[in-house]
């Protein structure tokens, strides 16, 4: 399953470095630079061919890729003869106007703003399969009484339901979610239905120092009516059944899902385990089995909200596709800030490593469930990597496609080239910077997989 997960994953991951190069390739041959080698992956090429006047290439690492363009390293032989200037070479990369040379540093990042909205478009165009659970909630301190939390400094109670958040609507808790998660450290105005009875609260989700997002301390509220049964797990060996209601485990009352999962973590092995179907009172015993990663399990599935979205025409598709691909373009630049106010960097950012597993997973996880779910489930992944990509390219760091964009407007405003050894230290400094922080998340990934 692991390498199935690498393969899956790796292949996503060319499909998004690909789309990028792809950009760069097109924006270079539309303004006149002539294209070397296109390549995806780095290293020594396991298969190339030659069309016209580029080999095309596939590299022995299977993670980014490149454009080569004729002349892109001339500063660096510039700097080392010692010359004042680059000299202006017909088809070659700084032989054409740094205006030009702009829009072929863009292109890339564009590229994958682009994929992103046909991917989401897609998706929205064909419809999908969502599972959820209602707005009703728990306080994490009803789990853990000894915590405080936000949801308790704002006065919510286990029950409410959170009808909706600074007046958007929240059906659903994965609608809370996405509100709360987006939005650390500020204040919130939530209308939540109690007993019948609408109620205006507010609450200043904290910053999640881990993952960076926001939380307030709430998990979702589910029945403890059991949906399906794994075969051959616990559950089924102890004789539970579809419709079951668990009522009470080891003498503790179970009301809702969460206390279950917070008294399976701390009760011995074998659960004393009182039930109810259709009206009858029954008991069992049931042996607690353990995951891969050590959590407890008893093959139990409880009701969640299943719905269908529909299908959009090919117009309607674009414009739902681009405003959810801007949406999420917002979002992770305003998670990029969050970098700099004391999150763990090592959860925080994701490595080559860890990127590729997580796409797997994802997509795995999907193919689970059907194909076109897996499908789905990897596009919408990728969209999201793209969108991030475009964002980390378009950062005026050194190396990087908006360094480089940065370089060339200082040239166009000055009318003049820059100075060969001016390039040359940006361009160091952004290898020292890239590299670094490549190390830093390589060792966060192997953190990651040894946690996982």
């Amino acid at each position: 399953m692991l390498i199935m997960k690498i393969l899956i994953g790796l292949l996503g991951l060319g499909v998004v470095v690909f789309v990028h190069e792809l950009g760069h390739f097109l924006a270079a041959r539309l303004v006149g630079i002539e294209v070397e080698a296109f390549s995806i992956g780095w290293g020594n090429p396991i298969l190339k061919k030659k069309i016209g006047s580029v080999e095309y290439r596939i590299g022995m690492f299977p993670l980014g890729g490149y454009c080569k363009m004729r002349g892109e390293n001339e500063f660096q032989e510039a700097y080392e003869q010692r010359r004042q200037a680059i000299a202006p070479v017909k088809g070659t990369y700084f032989g054409v106007s740094p205006w030009r040379r702009i829009t072929v540093s863009f292109a890339g990042p564009f590229f994958n703003l682009i994929f992103a909205v046909l991917a989401l478009s897609v998706i929205w165009g064909l419809g999908f399969e969502v599972t959820t659970l209602e707005n009703r909630i728990v306080l994490a301190s009803s789990i853990n009484p000894k915590e405080r939390y936000p949801a308790d400094e704002g006065n919510l109670k286990t029950g409410d339901r959170i009808t909706h958040i600074n007046d958007r609507p929240t059906a659903t808790y994965q609608d809370i979610q996405e509100m709360i998660a987006v939005n650390p450290e500020k204040d919130l105005s939530l209308t939540v239905e109690r007993e019948g009875t609408l109620l205006p609260l507010k609450v200043r989700p904290q910053l999640d120092k881990r993952t960076g997002a926001g939380k307030i301390g709430v998990y979702f509220w589910a029945d403890p009516v059991v949906a399906s049964v794994s075969p051959g797990s616990s559950a089924a060996i102890g004789g539970i059944q579809k419709g079951d209601r668990i009522l009470k485990i080891n003498g503790t009352d179970i009301p809702y899902t969460v206390a279950l999962l917070s008294i399976i973590r701390t009760q011995p092995p074998i659960l004393s385990v009182e039930f109810e179907r259709a009206g009858q009172l029954m008991d069992t015993e049931l042996v607690l089995s353990y995951t891969e990663d050590g959590g407890t399990e008893l093959g139990i599935n409880y009701q969640t909200i299943h719905y269908r979205t529909p299908r959009l025409s090919p117009l309607g598709a674009l414009i739902k596709g681009t405003e959810e691909a801007w949406k999420t373009f917002v979002l992770s630049f305003r998670s990029f800030a969050l970098l700099f106010r004391g999150i763990d960097l090592t959860q925080a950012v994701s490595g080559p490593v860890r990127i590729t597993y997580m796409v797997g997973d994802v997509a795995t996880a999907g193919f689970g469930e059907s194909v076109s779910t897996g499908l789905r489930s990897m596009a919408s992944f990728l969209s999201l990597i793209s969108i991030a990509l475009c964002i980390m390219n378009l950062l005026p760091l050194p190396i990087l496609d908006g360094g480089m964009i940065l370089l060339f407007i200082i040239e166009g405003i000055k009318r003049k080239p820059l100075p060969p050894r001016a390039i040359y230290v940006f361009q160091t400094v952004g290898v020292v910077l890239i590299v670094g922080l490549m190390a830093f998340a390589v060792f966060g990934d192997i953190l990651y997989l040894v946690h996982r």
